[in-house]
């Protein structure tokens, strides 16, 4: 009973020890279904400033970023600068930006100045990974 409990002891340390190294930390290979909207560098859109992003960052067209709903930065451990895969678009995306607190789930992907490609997106579910 005693190698038992010493065993049992050992796994669980040994568990601990590998989740606390991803403490904090984006866990790889993480994946969500979230909804997908499309947004442009226009005032109208976002503010008098529409170039530059939540953080800061200055956003210009053909650039591969995103903006992403607060809980995913809170529960899902996304933060500033994460590279995210869009399920059926190539390449890899950067959070750039961050969205309005009433949205959940949710990402916003920047298509430049091209409200055309924006409306033709439109709403869609997609599956990302980080």
């Amino acid at each position: 009973m005693l190698t038992v409990t010493r065993l049992l002891t050992v796994a669980l340390l040994s568990i601990g020890l590998a989740g606390a190294a991803f403490a904090g930390k984006e866990r790889p290979n993480n994946s969500l279904k979230v909804t997908a909207t499309a947004y442009n560098s226009l005032s109208r859109q976002t503010d008098s400033t529409p170039n530059i992003a939540a953080w800061g960052d200055k956003l210009n067209p053909g650039m591969k970023a995103i903006a992403v709903s607060k809980d995913l930065l809170k529960q899902y451990g996304l933060s500033r600068g994460s590279k995210v895969k869009i399920k059926g678009l190539e390449g890899e995306y950067v959070v750039l930006d961050k969205m309005h607190p009433r949205w959940r789930k949710k990402i916003d992907i920047y298509m430049g100045k091209d409200r055309r490609k924006a409306l033709r997106w439109g709403k869609r579910t997609v599956t990302i990974h980080w």
